[in-house]
């Protein structure tokens, strides 16, 4: 059954929790479909762990259009959600209806997903969803905004924790079906998740969540660096690393290919 932003809500109202996962190429988006992953999202993070960018600042709406479809063409029942790159819906809820339209036409995406919450941005997610295009929010830590935010935890001080609060109200009254919750203190994931009637997706932010999603990358160990909320669940850098050796050996040792 393919899955879809109904069947998200009814995942929150059940109290079964979501699972989320990045990939950017059809190999990998095909097996996590197969694997039953409930959404699979293009992240703008391929800027680093696929293209070597260091922030996702770089990445272009080009570069994302092309993975989302290599992604699309490998996924028959997972949610797809692209990020839309740095400065391609900032500007205004024009440019951001021009770039969604884009993605969800030309890539077969059902839903985008943009960072920020200021009023400037929960307007324009009003008016992609008003225009019916499905929307994803993200507040707490943005990474678009690394220059101005670091990559520290957000929403330490009362503060802090209040402004993301009102983001999170405001995109969903906005219309977005979920919203991702990114490095942020538990508590205060709890107090939104149980605050908003969709559901809520966290990557550092603890497990009162309704979901949680991690960089694929990360989850496989490929990653160089792993930021402090992610967590292995194997070591496939060194393994390929092993495997690459073991080739390397046997081409010049000439043990490959075998002789009959």
């Amino acid at each position: 059954m393919t899955v879809n932003i109904q069947q998200l809500k009814q995942l929150k109202q059940h109290g079964r929790p979501i699972v989320v996962l990045t990939a950017s190429d059809y190999a990998i988006a095909q097996l996590l479909d197969e694997a039953g992953v409930d959404i699979i999202m293009v992240g703008d993070s391929l800027a680093m762990v696929t293209l070597g960018y260091k922030t996702t600042l770089p990445v272009t709406l080009e570069e994302m259009l092309h993975h989302a479809k290599a992604v699309c063409r490998g996924v028959k029942r997972a949610l797809v959600v692209c990020d839309l790159p740095f400065m391609s819906y900032q500007e205004s809820p024009q440019q951001a209806m021009q770039t969604a339209g884009r993605v969800l036409k030309e890539t077969g995406a059902q839903a985008v997903k943009l960072e920020g919450g200021y009023p400037a941005i929960a307007q324009t997610v009003s008016k992609l969803t008003a225009a019916g295009i499905p929307v994803m929010g993200h507040v707490g830590l943005t990474p678009q905004s690394v220059h101005q935010l670091g990559y520290r935890q957000q929403g330490k001080t009362l503060e802090a924790s209040e402004k993301i609060l009102q983001e999170a109200i405001a995109l969903s009254d906005a219309g977005a079906f979920a919203i991702v919750l990114e490095h942020i203190p538990a508590d205060l994931a709890l107090q939104i998740t149980q605050k908003l009637s969709i559901p809520t997706i966290g990557i550092g932010a603890g497990v009162n969540c309704d979901g949680q999603v991690l960089v694929t990358s990360d989850l496989l160990g490929l990653s160089e660096r792993l930021p402090p909320f992610a967590k292995p669940y194997l070591n496939l850098r060194q393994i390929i690393t092993q495997a690459v050796q073991d080739f390397s050996d046997d081409v010049q040792q000439r043990k490959f290919p075998e002789t009959n």
